[in-house]
């Protein structure tokens, strides 16, 4: 029965590293939160592009607004959990403050499910080395864009750019892009459009962080592919 265990034990290892190497190359073919958007109703719009398909402008605002330290972390910001975790401490439960780099989020947008339970968030961490140790960070920021939902049943940079604002990612404005940036918190609620009064209160603070990070060499390597 151990030996048993061993083995199925090793194949589920087997299986998680293969597929993360598989998607280092191929992109997902859908993932269980877009899975549950399109059986409650949300709906699923997404459309793939590559990283030179995707507005500088869009990358920069992402980066701004979610993970400032990503080209430089190893897929952790420690200070900012180590700030959540005391920031969780003394509101006992009452309000959460998360601290996922981008990395993490993919982890779980791309291998997991949406919540909070400290088995997913084990799994996450699990995942996010993975993916820092075989995909490297320009993967990591187009599966990031391609993925992530930023609408109700809207994933990805491309539908989020179709949908809000006529036109392709490649297009996007640093108004657009820092818009749809704001709104990644809580893209159902926070809406582009309609705007809410969350997103045009913090798109303006996400425009102010892409003009500091504009002089950034890792990000301009990070943000900039050949031939765009």
């Amino acid at each position: 029965m151990i030996r048993l265990l061993k083995k199925i034990a090793l194949f589920i290892l087997v299986s998680h590293i293969a597929y993360v190497i598989l998607v280092r190359f191929i992109d997902p073919i859908i993932t269980i939160t877009q899975i549950t958007s399109w059986i409650s109703g949300d709906g699923f719009n997404r459309d793939h592009v590559s990283l030179k398909q995707i507005s500088k402008n869009a990358k920069l605002a992402v980066i701004a607004s979610e993970d400032q330290l990503f080209p430089d972390h190893n897929g952790f910001d420690m200070k900012s959990i180590q700030k959540a975790l005391d920031f969780n401490k003394k509101k006992k439960g009452k309000k959460i403050r998360g601290a996922s780099t981008i990395s993490q989020q993919v982890a779980k947008n791309v291998f997991l499910w949406q919540g909070r339970s400290w088995f997913r968030k084990g799994l996450e961490v699990y995942f996010t080395f993975l993916i820092e140790l075989t995909w490297g960070k320009k993967r990591i920021l187009e599966v990031y864009l391609n993925e992530a939902e930023m609408g109700k049943g809207v994933f990805g940079i491309e539908a989020a750019a179709q949908k809000y604002f006529r036109k392709p990612a490649s297009k996007l404005t640093r108004t657009e892009a820092a818009m749809i940036a704001a709104s990644l918190p809580n893209p159902k609620r926070y809406t582009v459009k309609p705007v809410s009064i969350y997103v045009s209160r913090k798109y303006p603070w996400v425009l102010r962080q892409m003009n500091n990070l504009d002089d950034d060499q890792d990000i301009a390597r990070l943000i900039t592919v050949s031939n765009q």
